[in-house]
């Protein structure tokens, strides 16, 4: 995945995040815009989307990270 696609599912995910929606929600509703992304990549786009967003929209960072978060142990395991 290249940086351009990385930017746009992170903006994507930016536009779609909201606190009660859960992981696998947010992975629905960000395949429907990017059929082709894998689980990783975005959770790989949600953690560069809380870099570049943290000082604009602290809220959505937030909820972005604790899905990355989510998403990165569950791949672990």
């Amino acid at each position: 995945m290249d940086a351009s696609e990385l930017r746009a599912i992170g903006d994507t995910l930016m536009r779609l995040v909201t606190p009660d929606m859960t992981p696998k929600e947010l992975v629905k509703a960000v395949r429907k815009e990017h059929p082709g992304a894998k689980k990783k990549d975005i959770a790989r786009a949600a953690f560069h989307a809380i870099i570049a967003n943290a000082d604009e929209d602290p809220g959505k960072s937030r909820n972005l990270q604790a899905f990355a978060l989510a998403e990165r142990t569950q791949q672990s395991e």
